[in-house]
């Protein structure tokens, strides 16, 4: 999926992480906040970079404030922003296969 513009998912509520996703150049750029950053950072960073892989995004600036999100709720986080980013309607999101 190509990333056409800026976008947003998510809160700074607890137990959420809010994501903002712009077009990039050079692959992923990744930056995370957490305050759980020591103890679940890798694999906030895989789920993040999974779901990424999954919806097929190669260019992308990422942001990810954690504020000790479940991966399920990064998961749709993730997925939102790239959504809205790329501009897909509900007609364009591919339900049989890229979100699970």
């Amino acid at each position: 999926m190509e990333i056409k513009h800026s976008s947003v998912a998510g809160t700074l509520e607890s137990s959420d992480v809010l994501v903002s996703i712009e077009p990039g150049e050079n692959g992923i750029g990744l930056d995370i906040s957490s305050s759980v950053l020591n103890q679940f950072g890798r694999q906030i960073r895989a789920t993040v970079l999974e779901t990424l892989e999954r919806l097929d995004v190669q260019q992308a600036q990422v942001k990810i404030v954690d504020k000790g999100a479940l991966d399920c709720t990064i998961k749709a986080r993730v997925e939102c922003a790239v959504f809205r980013a790329a501009d897909a309607s509900e007609k364009d999101i591919p339900w049989k296969g890229a979100v699970r």
